[in-house]
C-alpha cells in the first residue's frame, strides 16, 4: 500500500494511503480525544464528536476518525474552533452521564477522565444542566453488570457484540434523549446466553457502563 506524508501539529507523519487521520496521529504519539472510535470499526461511527481537527486550507474542522490522510495535508489538533467544538461535545456528554467516579469500576481506566485530563475540560463544568435519567441498573447476568446511566452511546459494545463476537445481544432502544443501552429485545441481560468468558463488551466500554461483577462472597 502506498504511503503519504503529512504534517500534524508541526510533526512530519507518514501513514498508509486511506488511513484515517485519528489513527495516523495516534501511531505518531499525537493525542486526539475520542471515545467511540476503533481502528477496526468501519465505517467509523462518528458519534462522540470529540476528535475534531483543522486542516490548512479547509473551511471548517473535520472529525479525524472519518477523514483519510492525504499527501501534503497540514493538520492542527488544537485551535480556537477545535477546542470550542471539543469542549461543547464533552460538556454535552457529561450533562447526561452519571458521574460516580468513587464507585465506578472504570475509574482507573476511564475514557472520560482521560479526555478531561488531556483537554483540560472539567468533568462537570456546570455550563449545561445535569439530566438525571434514573435508568434501572441491570445486574441479572452472573458476571456482567449494566448501568445505562453511565453510557455515552458510543456504540462500541453493540459493535463488538454484534460484528466481532456475533452474539447480537446488545442494542440501543428509543431515540433522542431517551436513547439507552439495552439488549436487542429489551429483556434483562441475564436472559441471554453470552459466549462463555467473553467479556468483550466490558473490555471495550470506556465509561464503566458495562462492568465485571464482583464474585460472590463465600
Amino acid at each position: 500500500m502506498a504511503e503519504v506524508t503529512l504534517t500534524i501539529d508541526g510533526q512530519t507523519v507518514t501513514a498508509p494511503e486511506g488511513e484515517k487521520l485519528l489513527w495516523a496521529a495516534e501511531k505518531a504519539g499525537i493525542y486526539i480525544p475520542h471515545l467511540c472510535a476503533h481502528p477496526d470499526r468501519e465505517p467509523p461511527f462518528g458519534g462522540c464528536r470529540l476528535c475534531y481537527v483543522e486542516v490548512d486550507g479547509w473551511s471548517k474542522p473535520v472529525t479525524s476518525c472519518t477523514e483519510p490522510v492525504a499527501e501534503g495535508m497540514v493538520v492542527s489538533t488544537r485551535s480556537e474552533r477545535v477546542d470550542r467544538l471539543v469542549r461543547s461535545g464533552f460538556e454535552l456528554l457529561m450533562s447526561v452521564h452519571d458521574l460516580d467516579c468513587k464507585v465506578c469500576p472504570a475509574k482507573r481506566d476511564c475514557g472520560l477522565r482521560l479526555v478531561s485530563r488531556k483537554t483540560k475540560v472539567k468533568l462537570r463544568s456546570g455550563t449545561l444542566p445535569k439530566l438525571d435519567r434514573g435508568l434501572p441498573i441491570d445486574e441479572s447476568h452472573p458476571d456482567i453488570g449494566m448501568n445505562p446511566n453511565r453510557c455515552i452511546l458510543c456504540g462500541l459494545c453493540v459493535w463488538v457484540c454484534d460484528e466481532q463476537v456475533g452474539a447480537g445481544v446488545l442494542s440501543f432502544a428509543q431515540r433522542g434523549l431517551d436513547t439507552r443501552l439495552t439488549t436487542f429485545d429489551s429483556e434483562p441481560l441475564g436472559a441471554h446466553d453470552c459466549p462463555t468468558d467473553c467479556m468483550r463488551c466490558v473490555d471495550i466500554c470506556p465509561t464503566g457502563a458495562l462492568y465485571r461483577k464482583a464474585p460472590p462472597t463465600p
